[in-house]
Parts: structure tokens; C-alpha cells; sequence
């Protein structure tokens, strides 16, 4: 029997909710250049997903938070859901005052907050990330 290897890349996106919107960021590169998506990417050597999701966060909206704030609900690893091979991304939900105001860097090339329940038809699978995110904030507890 032939063993099939395939790299396996770790990332970490964020659903950063204010009132009842998300923050997308427009994609500045490949893949989906131009389409919206969470803030996120790649898991950097001696980090934790959890101090990715919050560096990656500031990196690309300007939103600083404490690592300790973002609460992990679901791991994603889904063959196909990036077209550049297999990631697997640990989903990270958190929830920011009011007056939280965002700027495009790093990788995006605009951010904008956007209702919850409108948040439809973004980049990866990133559609299903916020729908089960929305769910978790819904839920009674």
C-alpha cells in the first residue's frame, strides 16, 4: 500500500463581533483577491493559534485584544476549503465595544463591519465559520 503525505497548514481567523456586526476584510492578494473574509492566517513558528488570531487581527484591522478575550469554538479542516492545499484553521470569536474602530493593513485592502446575519458568500469557508459563530452568540447558555 502507497502512502499519500499532504502538508497540512495551521491558521487562525477571527469573528470580531460589535453590536450586531462582523468585521470582513477585503482580500488584497490570491486566493479570492477582492472577495470578503475573516481576519486571519498563518500560524508563525512558537506561536499558539490563539496569539496568531490576536496578531493577525491587529495586523490586518488595527483591533488590538487580548489574546485571552478570543474564545476558541471550531476547527475547520475540511479538504478543498483552500484552494492552495490543506489548511486546517482554528476559529476564534470575540467581542469588541462599541465605538471599536478598524483600519485595512497587512494583507487587507479594506475593512468593513457588516451585519451578522448578512455576512453571506465570503472567501474559503468562511460563510460557515460566521454562522456557527452567530449561533454560539444566540445560544442561551
Amino acid at each position: 500500500m502507497s502512502q499519500i503525505r499532504e502538508t497540512i497548514r495551521y491558521t487562525a481567523d477571527v469573528v470580531c463581533v460589535r453590536g450586531g456586526d462582523v468585521l470582513l476584510i477585503e482580500r488584497g492578494w490570491p486566493p479570492h483577491k477582492g472577495q470578503l473574509a475573516l481576519p486571519g492566517g498563518h500560524v508563525d513558528p512558537g506561536e499558539t493559534s490563539r496569539t496568531a488570531a490576536a496578531r493577525e487581527l491587529l495586523e490586518e484591522t488595527g483591533i488590538d485584544v487580548d489574546p485571552y478575550d478570543l474564545a476558541l469554538f471550531g476547527v475547520y479542516d475540511a479538504p478543498g476549503r483552500d484552494p492552495r492545499g490543506r489548511y486546517v484553521t482554528a476559529a476564534y470569536l470575540v467581542t469588541v465595544p462599541a465605538d471599536t474602530a478598524a483600519h485595512a493593513g497587512d494583507d487587507a485592502a479594506a475593512v468593513r463591519w457588516v451585519p451578522l446575519d448578512d455576512a453571506r458568500g465570503l472567501a474559503f469557508d468562511h460563510t460557515d465559520i460566521v454562522t456557527t459563530a452567530r449561533f454560539r452568540l444566540r445560544a442561551p447558555f
